[in-house]
């Protein structure tokens, strides 16, 4: 199969978003969790989490649009400052897809699509309780992308919440302890199973391949 730069833009709407979110590969589902100025918790699943840097410790999440289906999401960070990443557990992966209907402003996702929140620290956003891997985020930053009006939303990571063993003597996290899941194209779910792992890369210990 080949498709050219004008195949892709010639294929029909469904066909393009499909395959073209399918090609970066599988990525990790995560649930955003908010909370509006009168109290009300948001919840978006998001499979657009990226790891920006480490020191500071920075998260990246890309927005469709400020004025797409997750506008109560991007609302409530701009208007709050902060904001949860919750990774998806893999008994609830179907409560979480739903998460991404358009409902009505006053209703909350937690409450619809069974989660439940909880707070931290004095943290205003809420965790999902049901989550083993759990960010707590500053927005420190948002970058927009002309070409195609997305939102590259950028936040410093505030608290860190996950099963103590579920890390190693080097800080390595094996995300198959906490029964991850991860997302290929637009509604296709993957299990995340651990293959190997291998020492730092230096050139002098490269082995011949």
């Amino acid at each position: 199969m080949y498709l050219s730069n004008q195949d892709i833009e010639s294929l029909p709407r469904i066909r393009r978003i499909n395959i073209i979110n399918s090609i970066s590969g599988i990525k990790p589902a995560n649930l955003v969790g908010t909370q509006c100025d009168e109290g009300l918790a948001n919840l978006a699943i998001f499979s657009s989490v990226v790891h920006l840097g480490s020191d500071p410790a920075l998260i990246g999440c890309v927005f469709r649009s400020q004025h797409s289906r997750t506008q109560d999401t991007y609302r409530n960070i701009k208007a709050s400052g902060v904001y949860t990443i919750n990774q998806v557990p893999a008994e609830l992966m179907e409560n979480a897809h739903f998460t991404s209907a358009k409902f009505e402003r006053e209703v909350s996702e937690f409450d619809r699509c069974g989660f439940n929140k909880e707070y931290h620290f004095d943290f205003p956003a809420p965790f999902v309780k049901e989550s083993r891997l759990k960010l707590g985020l500053e927005m420190i930053e948002e970058i927009p992308i002309q070409s195609n009006g997305t939102i590259l939303m950028i936040g410093r990571i505030m608290h860190l919440i996950f099963p103590d063993d579920m890390m190693d003597a080097e800080g390595n996290l094996n995300l198959e302890v906490i029964d991850g899941i991860g997302i290929g194209g637009v509604n296709t779910y993957y299990s995340l199973r651990k293959v190997d792992q291998f020492p730092y890369a230096h050139k002098e210990t490269v082995p011949k391949l």
